[in-house]
């Protein structure tokens, strides 16, 4: 089959790598153009590209994915089917139809849960203790085409969005082999309409989603940190209870504390002894952060570092 594959992100490269690996014909790779990166801003590749690149395929990087130039361009390939993965276009009428089974999208959530560019780091947040891949038909309307392929998995206890974005690509391929043989059967295979009344969205990430307000529980606040990392971190303000010293600081291994029937009668944010933070309800134990600007160290070191005593405190750094 002659597939025309549209990807950007590192959670399109093992579906890419997959596909190649097939006797399908990818004869055309898309992604999003080189952009500065680094000290030195110097022009770098999609993850896609550089793997397409390895790959000997062809790589075409699209400012405009909807250029009427680049949609001709990609209907004279006669490709039967586009297969898009953390793209970061949205791919118009025009283009999806220029490919005689029109494109399917492997999306990083079980739909209709999460449509949006977040899933796996609201999945997290919100306390969904399962996930998973779809895969389903591009339409004009955002994540809502017609569901062909799902595959499930649980969400671990300790895991960070970071873990399971790596793990749920490496399911992708699976998925989309799945509905590529549904597709070797049949021009129009049938999957399912998505149910309306079952629809969530993911909106995408600012910097501000990662500020930690101390007054909501302490399992609340884990579930943001695991949310939030690697980008864009779940952060606090370190005070002293002196006032002589204020750190941000990024939250990186914490655990929740809950003890039934215990009265705490200190202010959110305040450390009970070195190790703990109350909450607006059990308190947060600190294992690992990041200083602004360093590296991942023990709440030990920084403790050590930083003369750190009871009754110092973290405060809810304001939103720019």
């Amino acid at each position: 089959m002659r597939i025309v594959y549209f990807g950007s992100g590192e959670f399109a490269v093992p579906t890419l790598r997959a596909l190649a690996n097939t006797a399908h014909d990818v004869v055309a790779v898309i992604t999003q153009p080189s952009r500065p990166s680094g000290r030195g801003r110097k022009l770098t590749p999609t993850p896609t590209a550089e793997w397409g690149a390895k790959l000997e395929l062809p790589v075409i990087e699209a400012q405009n994915v909807n250029d009427p130039e680049l949609v001709n361009r990609i209907r004279g390939l006669a490709a039967r089917l586009g297969v898009v993965v953390a793209f970061g276009q949205k791919l118009g009428r025009e283009l999806i139809t220029s490919m005689r089974c029109g494109c399917v999208n492997v999306h990083a959530s079980l739909l209709p849960k999460y449509r949006g560019a977040a899933p796996i780091n609201w999945a997290i947040l919100n306390g969904e203790l399962k996930t998973g891949v779809t895969v389903f038909r591009l339409t004009d309307r955002i994540d809502a085409g017609e569901i062909l392929v799902q595959r499930q998995t649980m969400i671990c206890e300790d895991e960070t969005a970071g873990e399971l974005h790596d793990r749920l690509a490496r399911i992708g391929p699976d998925a989309i082999k799945a509905a590529l043989e549904m597709f070797e059967q049949d021009d129009e295979p049938r999957g399912y309409e998505q149910d309306a009344t079952e629809v969530s969205v993911a909106p995408k990430l600012t910097k501000e989603s990662g500020l930690l307000d101390f007054r909501y529980p302490a399992t609340v606040l884990v579930r943001q940190v695991r949310a939030m990392s690697p980008w864009p971190g779940a952060r606090g303000l370190f005070c002293s209870a002196s006032g002589s010293h204020r750190e941000e600081v990024t939250f990186v291994g914490v655990r929740a504390v809950e003890r039934p029937g215990e009265v705490v009668n200190r202010a959110p944010g305040t450390l009970t002894d070195l190790y703990e933070v109350v909450t607006g309800q059990g308190t947060l134990e600190l294992h690992v952060v990041k200083p602004a600007g360093g590296r991942a160290m023990a709440w030990q070191d920084f403790v050590n570092g930083r003369h750190v005593q009871p009754e110092d405190r973290f405060e809810t750094i304001s939103a720019s």
